[in-house]
């Protein structure tokens, strides 16, 4: 039943944009850029390169879906093909800018249900350490 609780607790912190691990502070900087870490509890959002590919991952998947369930919907309303294109190219462009905190949020909550987020340890920025993270970068 707990780990039924924390499913949910971090599936609706994910929802608003959330720290996974705390639920305290945002994990969004400012448009378009995560946070390295949490303020209120040290959780590291930005490990080592790369881990950004799960978050891109989500995205794609979820504009691919929304373009499918898009397209099915508008041939069933729609006669106009060409209409039916404007309408799918918008969306394949504006619905991953809109999406993109989202698809982060999802991947950490993920990553945090998985394996707990490594904590942010400032003390140890300069030695390249992370305390948590096996390969210490950062």
């Amino acid at each position: 039943m707990k780990r039924e609780r924390q499913i949910v607790s971090t599936m609706l912190r994910c929802l608003r944009l959330k720290c996974p691990v705390c639920g305290h502070s945002s994990i969004i900087q400012s448009p378009f850029k995560i946070k390295h870490h949490c303020p209120m509890c040290g959780a590291l959002y930005q490990r080592e390169e790369g881990f950004f590919v799960g978050a891109l991952t989500i995205n794609v998947i979820t504009t691919e879906l929304i373009i499918l369930a898009l397209y099915l919907t508008t041939m069933l309303i729609l006669s106009n093909y060409q209409l039916i294109l404007i309408i799918l190219f918008v969306a394949g462009l504006l619905f991953p800018i809109a999406f993109y905190h989202h698809s982060w949020s999802i991947w950490l909550s993920l990553d945090h249900l998985v394996e707990s987020l490594p904590q942010y340890d400032e003390r140890s920025k300069e030695r390249g350490q992370v305390r948590g993270d096996v390969k210490g970068l950062e």
